[in-house]
């Protein structure tokens, strides 16, 4: 089976660090695919980029382009998170990338979009020659104790910054 990576805590950086391992394997020739829960928006960078990259590159957006109510989520974001996750278990199935990211998932089953149990139960069918990785704040320990590696982004300091285009979005 492949192995799981997790990014998650409440420091920016978790969705980076993911491209980061996209870029890496682009630089491999390999194929990448991202699944973004709860993301609707086109002017962010790994967007932007997918036409440049071309065909060893996709970028699938499950979301809206406002912000979601973590604590109070609308049907039609649960939707959305649903059928994101349709799309990540079709994609294991049918046409399994080298790296596989499912950006924002671990928020998604935080803010009861997802249940842990269905997420758990795509990550049992990984093809061995794919890696995934999760990103997101509030990972449950069950996605925790599924993943190879894991690594907490805790935030120590920020002065006075705002989002920065190209840099954080």
């Amino acid at each position: 089976m492949g192995s799981v990576y997790l990014y998650t805590g409440d420091g920016a950086g978790k969705t980076t660090a993911a491209l980061g391992l996209a870029m890496r394997s682009l630089g491999w020739g390999h194929k990448v695919i991202i699944v973004q829960f709860m993301k609707g928006r086109k002017n962010i960078g790994e967007y932007r980029i997918a036409k440049k990259l071309g065909a060893l590159y996709e970028i699938h957006q499950f979301g809206r382009r406002g912000w979601v109510n973590v604590y109070k989520p609308e049907k039609k974001d649960i939707e959305l998170a649903y059928k994101g996750l349709r799309f990540t278990r079709d994609i294991l199935a049918k046409r399994p990338p080298h790296l596989l990211i499912l950006d924002e998932i671990n928020l998604a089953v935080g803010a009861k979009l997802l249940k842990e149990q269905d997420v758990l139960d795509v990550l049992k069918n990984i093809p061995a020659k794919t890696t995934v990785v999760l990103t997101g704040r509030w990972a449950t320990k069950a996605l925790i104790k599924r993943a190879d590696f894991v690594c907490e982004v805790r935030q120590i300091k920020r002065r006075g910054m705002s989002a920065v285009k190209g840099i954080a979005y």
